[in-house]
């Protein structure tokens, strides 16, 4: 980040003798001078620090005088006991991409331009300390203009260990999908903007990984995208070079704007315009379009004036690890591409764009990755061992703790697949590298069948700590929001291992970090063939009407009736009364597609959540009703009863109510059920504070409305904003709770 620069420069400006270093454990500075000059500098330090610097401890200590004259920047020192932190990857800086596009600059169109204060971090090191020895930019020898700038404390680029240029550093070639090399250097920029142009597919090496790349306007060129790489209707990634190109396409609020600006370059879900001109396959059936600005010089080189937008994916199949190597893209991605611009700097950890979406003037994290790890998330109470915890099955991501500082790696993804499998492990390892970590414990989920819990149980020698599925979703929130106390937890996603072996989901938890106990669930119906439920909502739909109406629903006239033959409800209608493969669930996801499925709008699924995601997309956010009836006599305690607001959002079907209105009053209806079970908590057990968990609240419309109305109701309520509310978050929670019933019997 140039701190040691900054230190270099800020000992001249105030006549300082001395020296600066980094150490594993830190940065040392080593001062002389008067009195006044040694205050402003230790001031300086605190509040100028370079921009993309975190000072987390600081203290200060009076050394003999040794009369050294000048000060010095010294050699990296090594050691064990590391407490230094490594930077994210960070976008170019508005100082380089001038330098870029300058003709008369020597790095003019280099595609690898970088400074201090911008460029690869995490991604091209694999040991501390962050020098160019622990990167794979030690294999470009610096010529001599470069190693003049890299020596110069009073050059941008001094120390900056990713520095090179057209002469000594990395370059990019481009290859046809057969192997054969095509052209290199600038020429293969010009040519792949020519080739997306005309249509084809291009892989593209970034920073922490391959992209498939097609212009966003040409709806062929995507849909041909989606057949070859297996994703029938995710909506896709958008990349636009300017910040005006987005507004073209979507509405942007100040906060928005800034997410987009910044350094760490998420993906950000924005409102789309309905009139815009992207290509309809990128996000069918969906109000938003996910856009971020270029990251990398190279980024800039295919946008700027070539393209609008380019649909920017992660380069992979469906649910696989994002590729890193140009080998490996050549053999996984041969089917898909058309092209391949590549470069030969190596990637030294897989890293995917993060995506966040703002609600309520804030960041929420959906996926946590590129630009955010290994920025660590700090506790209040430090941990008193080195803990590892391997986080869940989906949305994988594991975390490592050092004192009061929780590492969480990059989203690896669903566990279901070797490569998958095989990623997690590697994470593990380079994590523990680079940071210095050893665990001495190991935390986990409970689930016995997972494949993270499996791998954790075959670690021998190490104290392992199974932690409860929403537990860890509550400890997360808490932990983030740096709360000690006790709270009422609202989690509320699609499958967690329950304590009594039930598929949790929706639940009202008492308790903080150490312990939990349940308050409240929604009331639990069978879920007939388990996982294929969550594939076809409208099994989870058959099982909820006959809940609803007590067997006696065939009756009704459903749209979802409609793509039924009586043979597939018969199945699933004698599964359920015998008890063959429907597992009880509270879980509130399959609630939410349930509901999606009964109403018509989605009844089979191509991605995770694609019905409840599409059942948000309706919903008329004007509509002020909800299902009254169904809050009359409610228990607020125990079984949290939905079934009076099934009958009557069934009844508004057939009284031809709006999807869009029965969809909002649904989602209000449920967050009062919600606020009425944590009055109730609160007036049992003296509670105030609120932590909301879960993937269910990465919907924008609920989480807003359930926010707001419990602290209309005096509530504190604790939300997600540094990890992903999702179970990409749990491993926070489960460090929390491994943390908290460690120091309980120390």
């Amino acid at each position: 980040m140039g701190f040691r620069p900054f230190i270099y420069r800020l000992a001249a400006k105030y006549g300082l003798s001395g020296f600066v270093c980094n150490l594993s454990t830190g940065v040392l500075v080593e001062a002389e001078g008067s009195p006044e000059s040694l205050e402003i500098f230790r001031d300086m330090i605190r509040t100028k620090c370079p921009p993309m610097a975190r000072v987390f401890e600081f203290s200060v200590e009076e050394t003999a005088v040794t009369g050294r004259t000048g000060f010095d920047i010294q050699s990296s020192l090594s050691g064990r006991g590391a407490s230094t932190l490594i930077s994210p990857d960070i976008a170019v800086c508005e100082e380089c991409l001038s330098e870029l596009f300058d003709r008369s600059d020597r790095r003019y169109r280099y595609p690898f331009i970088n400074c201090t204060n911008c460029g690869p971090r995490y991604t091209i090191v694999d040991a501390i300390p962050y020098d160019r020895a622990n990167t794979s930019m030690k294999h470009f020898e610096l010529c001599v203009d470069c190693r003049r700038e890299f020596e110069d404390p009073g050059d941008r680029r001094f120390h900056a260990q990713p520095n090179a240029c057209p002469e000594c550093g990395p370059s990019v070639e481009l290859f046809d999908a057969s192997g054969r090399r095509v052209v290199e250097r600038d020429a293969a920029i010009e040519e792949s903007i020519h080739l997306l142009k005309e249509g084809r597919i291009l892989a593209l090496r970034s920073l922490g990984g391959f992209h498939l790349a097609v212009d966003a306007k040409n709806d062929t060129a995507v849909r041909e995208l989606r057949r070859r790489k297996g994703r029938e209707e995710k909506p896709l990634a958008l990349m636009a070079p300017t910040l005006e190109k987005i507004r073209k396409f979507c509405y942007l609020t100040p906060e928005e704007e800034w997410q987009l600006r910044l350094p760490t370059r998420a993906i950000i879900l924005l409102q789309r315009i309905p009139e815009e001109e992207i290509a309809p396959s990128v996000a069918p059936g969906n109000r938003s379009l996910g856009f971020m600005l270029p990251s990398t010089p190279l980024h800039y080189l295919l946008l700027l004036d070539h393209f609008e937008a380019l649909v920017l994916t992660s380069g992979n199949h469906s649910e696989e690890p994002i590729v890193t190597s140009n080998a490996d893209a050549m053999a996984r991605l041969g089917k898909i591409a058309d092209y391949f611009l590549v470069h030969n700097r190596e990637i030294q950890q897989r890293c995917d764009d993060s995506i966040l979406r703002v609600v309520e003037h804030r960041p929420r994290l959906i996926r946590r990755a590129r630009g955010f790890v290994p920025a660590p998330v700090l506790l209040k109470v430090p941990t008193t061992k080195q803990i590892l915890a391997c986080g869940g099955e989906l949305k994988n991501a594991v975390a490592l703790s050092r004192a009061e500082e929780v590492f969480l790696s990059q989203h690896i993804g669903d566990l279901d697949n070797p490569l998958a499998m095989d990623f997690f492990g590697e994470t593990i390892s380079h994590l523990s590298n680079v940071l210095e970590i050893e665990p001495e414990v190991i935390a986990c989920d409970m689930h016995p069948e997972y494949l993270g819990t499996k791998w954790a149980q075959e670690q021998a020698g190490l104290p392992l700590i199974p932690v409860q599925h929403h537990h860890a979703h509550l400890a997360a929130v808490l932990a983030e929001n740096q709360v000690e106390e006790p709270a009422i937890g609202i989690i509320l996603d699609g499958t967690g291992y329950g304590l009594d072996g039930t598929i949790w989901g929706g639940e009202v938890l008492l308790g903080n970090c150490h312990s939990v106990t349940r308050h409240a669930w929604l009331r639990p119906f069978p879920l007939p063939g388990g996982a294929a439920a969550i594939r076809q909502p409208w099994r989870a739909a058959l099982s909820v009407l006959n809940t609803s109406y007590e067997g006696d629903f065939l009756r009704l006239q459903l749209p979802l009736f409609e793509a039924l033959s009586t043979d597939m409800i018969d199945i699933v209608l004698d599964m359920i009364s015998k008890d063959i493969n429907a597992p009880l669930t509270s879980s509130c996801g399959r609630l939410f597609d349930s509901v999606a499925s009964i109403l018509g709008i989605r009844s089979e699924v191509t991605y995770e959540a694609q019905a409840a995601v599409e059942l948000e997309m309706s919903a008329d956010e004007s509509e002020e009703g909800l299902y009254r009836e169904s809050l009359k006599g409610f228990c607020p305690r125990g079984e949290l009863d939905w079934t009076s607001m099934v009958v009557q959002i069934v009844s508004d079907i057939n009284k031809e109510v709006e999807v869009s209105r029965i969809s909002a009053r649904f989602h209000r209806t449920l967050a009062e059920m919600f606020v009425v079970s944590a009055i109730s908590a609160r007036e049992h057990h003296e509670i105030r504070s609120v932590g909301l968990s879960g993937g269910v609240f990465q919907n924008r419309y609920f989480l807003t409305h359930l926010s707001r109305r419990l602290e209309e109701e005096g509530f504190v309520v604790l939300t997600h904003s540094k990890v992903p509310t999702n179970d990409g978050g749990l491993a926070l929670g489960q460090v929390a709770v491994a943390a908290a019933q460690l120091r309980s019997v120390s």
